[in-house]
C-alpha cells in the first residue's frame, strides 16, 4: 500500500515539472524524503504509461541519459516529446542537462 501513496507522490512532482526541463529519479526521490528511492521512482515512471497527465520523459538518470526509453513504445519515442519540447537529446542523452535540469528541491518549496 505504500508504495502506491509513494507513486502517486511521484506523479504530484512530475506533474509539476515545466515544458522544456527535465529531472532526475534521485532528485525526485531526494524531494520526497527517500533519497535512496530513486530505483522506486522509476518503477513509478514505468508503471505510470497510459496517465496521459504525467510528463514521464521528462525525468531521467543523473546525467541526463534517456534510461526509461524502452518504457515509451518505440526507441526514439521518448527523444521525440523532449525534442518537441526543445530539449536537445544526442546519443540518447540529453545535451547540457545543468541548463534544463529542474530540482524540485529548490523549486518547490
Amino acid at each position: 500500500m505504500e508504495s502506491k501513496n509513494f507513486f502517486n507522490d511521484v506523479y504530484d512532482v512530475v506533474r509539476q515539472i515545466p515544458v522544456g526541463r527535465a529531472t532526475s529519479y534521485g532528485s525526485i526521490a531526494n524531494f520526497l524524503g527517500s533519497k535512496l528511492s530513486a530505483r522506486m521512482v522509476g518503477w513509478a515512471m514505468n508503471a505510470c504509461h497510459g496517465m496521459p497527465d504525467v510528463p514521464a520523459h521528462r525525468v531521467v538518470n543523473r546525467n541526463g541519459v534517456l534510461s526509461g526509453k524502452h518504457f515509451f513504445g518505440s526507441p526514439t519515442a521518448m527523444q521525440e516529446l523532449l525534442e518537441r519540447e526543445g530539449v536537445l537529446v544526442k546519443n540518447d542523452k540529453i545535451v547540457d542537462f545543468k541548463k534544463v535540469y529542474w530540482d524540485p528541491a529548490s523549486e518547490l518549496l
